[in-house]
């Protein structure tokens, strides 16, 4: 009798139990198609129509992912194409940017809220506009928020802090233009905040230096300012980064266990505290263009772990001890442009390609790199014992000089407007000049314009571009010596050089294909000079050499570019330096920088730049493993090319044909990042019929590299390997944009990263 009253429980639960599960699955359901209704019927939720009603069981896409636990949706993550990249917003709907006018965020968020078993919520990139709600704190199991790249304004909502179980919250890229809120600080469980490129303002909360859980914060590029607080509470603390904002107290202490301090571009003063010198896990330091003073830690530059330390444009003064210590992994040293003096210790003097010093524009007793005259970097303690008397002086004197300056405003402001003139009759002519002999009009370079990425990023810190003398460069390579040949192509030899200052160069020497007119080839040059990015090598000037006897036509130029030491791109993918070869994040990473700087090549520039000779040779990696693309845009010179300016058929399908190489390249790049050098080197014809065996996970396991396997996720790896059979598919008009190649890098990064952050969350545990 007892086993048949637990045979009908049982059987009256799980008859009671289906229709409460089908309820529940039913209502998510319809919460998913009102969400996708307040978003307008993005593509990426195109899915939603395909599924049987039950959430749980619809499949993921690149864009779109969609998990449950217990039957309940736990995680909901949609990419969309809506990048919040205008130069300025308003508040108001963009057309064709932005959601429409209609769009309510207050609506869209009461409904969201409503999936109330919510964990992990992902929405970038949707065009979501207006202020954030209050009511976003509803969503009390969420872990993880991503509100990336949208454009939402005014207040981040304070409720945020009654979320408790959060771990990670993203809001970068948005225009949130209050301050940060002090109840963040109530988080217990934050790990990660990032809030980047916003426009925050005001001081950097204290409360958040009592969050003992935070691993990374990311505030760089807003406009905080005021006191950053003792931050050597947060002992779980790696990465932090403030770059680019008003920042102005002195520097506080840091916990011992940072990894990365990005502080550059503040206004920080006083000396550098002596605590950064025990930082012994600390990696990078950047605390370049402040207003810091006194004498560096001599520990910082000994540090066990440092491989990266940026002490530039700040006032530093007094010596360096004669024999101070580097550490073995120190590989890049900056302290140009301060007011340090004396002689330069022995192991920043030292020649090496593991170690690149930058030492220029202080009064050190070196002739290398140039240096100030020794009156420049006078104590500045003697002359605070003047100041009283010079105040005098200036009370007395400005008196006289106020109405004498008056006077001289008139002659100033007459003399402006004399030579404004002058300087447009100059540019009206210098337009005006012929250059059909090369096809590219000096109007169009003259007119050529940048997007908003340049004028952030343009030549920040990049040497002022500049014409070398042939003797200058022969000397740098030891009268271009077989030993300082680093490469050869097709597109021209390779030497290391070093300029008589102690820099290194990298010098490409071109020959052309027939003469050149020296004006027209000085207007190539002046347009390739302005295609400044961060993931391009810097061009940092060039040298013609004149064909035969005239002084009007060159059959030979040679580029000077920065050095970049760390090796290619290629390199690290080959087993043959098993410790040095890239995983998964490593590689996306390299290819998303490089996406970037071909995206900016076409689109960033007028006319745009094609053809740019795409290879993972051609990639380099710099001293904190940034990639920076070399030999690009030397198709403007080496070859011959159409007018620009032309409006003809012909002239655009050119145009396209070029872009549509690069795309290819790329593709190819791509794909050896998938399998590896061995395989790509039997051949273009092997691998595109290897590509079939993408599509099977047993053909993956034997064509993709190893490395990959063991640190991607298969949905990562899925995005890329879609996007690859787009770049290379035999049809041109198949292909997809750069736009839209970066686009699935970015998201098959982000992917990745929320895999990594889950299993280290599992590891933990």
């Amino acid at each position: 009798m007892g086993n048949f009253c637990l045979f009908a429980l049982a059987l009256f639960s799980w008859l009671f139990y289906i229709p409460i599960t089908y309820g529940l699955q039913t209502y998510q359901s319809q919460l998913l198609l009102q969400l996708r209704k307040h978003l307008e019927y993005p593509p990426q939720l195109e899915i939603l129509n395909n599924y049987n009603g039950e959430p749980c069981s619809s499949s993921s896409s690149a864009n779109f992912s969609i998990s449950c636990q217990e039957n309940s949706v736990a995680e909901l993550k949609v990419m969309g194409d809506k990048l919040a990249n205008v130069s300025e917003f308003s508040g108001h709907a963009i057309p064709g940017v932005t959601l429409s006018e209609s769009f309510s965020i207050d609506s869209f968020i009461t409904t969201l809220t409503r999936l109330t078993t919510l964990r992990v919520l992902s929405l970038v990139s949707l065009g979501i506009w207006g202020p954030l709600p209050d009511k976003i704190h509803r969503l009390h199991s969420l872990e993880l928020l991503d509100l990336s790249s949208n454009f939402m304004f005014g207040s981040i909502p304070p409720q945020i802090s009654r979320m408790v179980k959060l771990q990670t919250l993203i809001i970068d890229r948005n225009y949130f233009n209050d301050t940060i809120p002090r109840s963040l600080g109530s988080l217990p469980n934050l790990t990660v905040l990032s809030l980047r490129v916003n426009l925050l303002k005001g001081q950097f909360p204290a409360s958040i230096s009592r969050i003992s859980s935070l691993t990374d914060i990311a505030l760089c590029h807003n406009e905080l300012s005021g006191k950053l607080p003792d931050l050597s509470t947060l002992t779980s603390l790696r990465v932090l980064d403030l770059r680019e904002n008003q920042l102005d107290s002195e520097l506080p202490l840091m916990p011992r266990g940072l990894i990365t301090a990005l502080l550059a571009k503040n206004s920080f003063s006083g000396n550098i505290p002596e605590q950064f010198g025990k930082l012994g896990h600390l990696q990078h330091l950047d605390l370049s263009y402040n207003h810091l003073s006194g004498a560096p830690p001599s520990a910082l530059f000994s540090l066990p772990n440092i491989s990266y330390l940026n002490l530039a444009s700040n006032r530093l003064s007094g010596s360096l001890p004669k024999h101070l210590s580097c550490g073995s992994k120190l590989g890049f040293v900056d302290i140009s442009n301060n007011k340090l003096k004396g002689e330069l210790p022995s192991c920043l003097d030292d020649i090496s390609d593991k170690r690149v010093v930058n030492f220029g524009w202080n009064c050190l007793s070196v002739n290398a790199q140039q240096q100030h005259k020794g009156s420049y970097c006078k104590d500045v303690n003697r002359r605070k014992q003047h100041s009283g008397k010079t105040v005098l002086i200036i009370v007395i004197v400005g008196a006289v000089l106020l109405l004498g300056l008056l006077g001289f405003g008139v002659l100033v402001l007459s003399r402006i407007f004399c030579s404004k003139r002058t300087f447009e009759t100059h540019i009206r002519q210098k337009v005006g000049q012929d250059t059909s002999k090369t096809g590219v009009s000096s109007e169009v370079l003259a007119s050529a314009r940048f997007i908003s990425e340049v004028v952030m990023l343009g030549t920040q810190g990049s040497p002022a571009y500049r014409m070398f003398s042939f003797e200058e460069l022969k000397d740098a390579t030891n009268n271009f010596d077989s030993s300082m040949l680093i490469g050869e192509g097709s597109i021209g030899k390779l030497y290391k050089g070093r300029l008589g200052n102690g820099t290194y160069i990298a010098i490409r020497s071109l020959t052309l294909s027939k003469k050149h007119s020296i004006q027209n080839l000085k207007l190539k040059l002046d347009f390739l000079s302005k295609l400044q990015h961060p993931h391009l090598v810097s061009l940092l000037g060039h040298c013609i050499e004149l064909g035969g006897r005239d002084d009007f036509s060159a059959d030979k130029v040679i580029l000077v570019y920065e050095y970049v030491s760390n090796r290619d791109y290629r390199t690290h993918l080959s087993e043959n330096c098993p410790e040095k070869v890239f995983n998964w994040a490593d590689r996306l990473a390299v290819l998303i920088g490089v996406a970037k700087a071909v995206h900016f090549l076409h689109t960033g520039v007028i006319p745009g730049a094609f053809n740019n000779h795409l290879k993972t040779n051609s990639i380099l990696l710099d001293e904190h493993g940034i990639a920076k693309l070399s030999d690009y845009g030397t198709s403007i010179i080496t070859e011959e090319n159409e007018k620009l300016e032309a409006k003809g058929e012909g002239s655009q399908l050119r145009r396209r044909t070029k872009l549509e190489d690069d795309v290819y390249n790329f593709g190819f790049i791509l794909l050896e990042s998938l399998v590896g050098p061995i395989l790509t080197g039997k051949g273009e014809a092997f691998l595109l019929n290897e590509m079939a065996s993408f599509g099977s996970q047993d053909g993956r396991r034997r064509i993709v590299d190893p490395i990959v396997l063991t640190t991607c996720s298969q949905e990562s790896l899925s995005i890329v390997v879609s996007i690859t059979k787009k770049c290379i598919s035999p049809e041109p008009s198949s292909r997809p944009s750069f736009e839209d190649v970066l686009w699935n890098l970015q998201y098959a990064a982000q992917v990745q990263t929320a895999v990594d952050a889950d299993q280290k969350s599992d590891s933990t545990s």
